[in-house]
């Protein structure tokens, strides 16, 4: 149960609902709950499954972008295009900063980034960000 809440935990902090996993995966280091490499699993698993969400609804974009009710106007997206071919796919490795990273897995799913790229980028960000996470916590044992 433990690894399942720590999942979901992660999970909805991957998607754009405000959400903290970094608090829980520390905690239950700290109090020496479950083993690490159990732990970092289930974290980012979980984080990797939400920005896939992400992805996949950013793919579905292009059905309703021009509907009235569409949250996001024509210049933004252009925008946002211009930003996410700027930096490259290789910002993908930052999906796990906050505020921006959410929003960067919807966005490469918007421009239909190739989505075995996508998962090794956004695994690879993700799974070291939760490395440092549990090395730290690890260090106030």
């Amino acid at each position: 149960m433990l690894y399942v809440s720590l999942f979901f935990s992660a999970l909805l902090s991957a998607t754009l609902l405000p959400a903290s996993s970094e608090l829980l995966l520390s905690g239950l280091v700290v109090k020496q709950q479950g083993a690490l490499l159990m732990l970092w699993l289930s974290a980012t698993a979980g984080n990797v499954l939400g920005s896939v969400i992400n992805y996949y609804l950013g793919t579905m974009v292009s059905r309703v972008e021009n509907k009235r009710w569409f949250p996001v106007s024509r210049p933004a997206m252009d925008k946002a295009q211009r930003q996410f071919q700027k930096y490259g796919v290789y910002s993908l490795l930052f999906a796990w900063l906050p505020v921006v990273g959410d929003p960067l897995t919807l966005v490469a799913g918007v421009f239909r980034t190739r989505f075995s790229l996508f998962l090794l980028l956004v695994t690879a960000g993700k799974g070291l960000r939760y490395a440092v996470v549990i090395g730290l916590a690890a260090k106030l044992i």
